[in-house]
């Protein structure tokens, strides 16, 4: 499903696909990090799929994931019943200075494209600082050029991704991130330019549906909670077209996107049993 979204962007592009927020030839048209094609690489592997988009039609969907994040590990609770999941900002940020040499050239006459990407990267720590709440930031990807230890970058292309549970937060965060990048690019003498890589307003799942998996985690002795999913996921995309929920189960230590995620097997047990039980309902009561 593309959840990830790491070399072909957005995230969840299957997904998002299958729920109708993008048209099939446009995703199969995106290209990747690589340059590489999406339908030329889904060709090239054997997954080029022929069944028809939207065949079935979920009566809700239902998501059992590792909780990517510290919450549950903390607290000691098994089952987090997510309620919500938070809106999404992706931007890549691509700037144009001058090449010029690092031993020769005053401080007051360059056009660093490389301290400029290290100032946007520094902004967006401040601005979720200066937020609060569940506003986060992260630069997690910055390619220099030349990238010599002697000469001063000519280009800079990072990525900024922001995340808020509000939506009018969101673009708030985002509203101050053009603001800074215009007045970076006048003081630094160099020309910034913005690309959209991807954009989800937060999702607020199904309380039905939490209820139920709250329900079930407390009937089979398992500590709960309800919680928000500050990762994206496949069910953001399937809420549009179905009642859909997430459970969570903890991750040790919180960590996630590193070789050393991981998850004890009794807790991956304790979801699929929660998991389980849910669906069973929905659909005795033909949900």
């Amino acid at each position: 499903t593309n959840e990830e979204g790491a070399r072909f962007a957005p995230d969840m592009l299957g997904s998002l696909v299958y729920a109708g927020g993008l048209a099939l030839d446009e995703a199969l048209a995106t290209r990747a990090i690589d340059g590489a094609v999406l339908g030329e690489e889904l060709a090239r592997i054997g997954y080029a799929g022929s069944a028809p988009l939207g065949g079935i039609r979920p009566a809700a969907f239902v998501e059992l994931h590792v909780e990517q994040g510290p919450v549950l590990d903390l607290e000691g609770i098994t089952i987090g019943a997510v309620e919500n999941l938070q809106g999404i900002s992706w931007q890549q940020v691509d700037i144009v200075g001058q090449s010029n040499h690092a031993g020769t050239t005053p401080m007051r006459m360059r056009h660093d494209a490389g301290y400029a990407a290290a100032a946007v990267a520094h902004f967006v720590r401040a601005l979720t600082r200066e937020m609060g709440g569940d506003q986060v930031g992260t630069v997690g990807k910055v390619d220099l050029s030349p990238n010599l230890i002697n000469v001063i970058a000519a280009r800079a292309s990072l990525t900024v991704d922001l995340r808020n549970t509000d939506e009018a937060l969101l673009q708030r965060a985002e509203t101050r991130l053009a603001a800074f990048l215009d007045e970076l690019a006048a003081t630094e003498g160099v020309s910034i330019s913005t690309q959209r890589l991807a954009r989800f307003e937060p999702v607020r799942f199904d309380p039905g549906i939490a209820a139920r998996i709250a329900a079930h985690a407390e009937a089979l002795g398992y500590t709960h909670r309800r919680m928000t999913s500050g990762a994206g996921h496949d069910a953001q995309m399937l809420a549009r077209i179905c009642p859909t929920a997430m459970i969570f189960v903890p991750s040790v230590g919180g960590i996630s996107h590193n070789p050393a995620e991981h998850t004890q097997p009794a807790d991956l047990v304790a979801g699929l049993r929660v998991l389980f039980a849910t669906l069973l309902q929905l659909a005795n009561e033909g949900a």
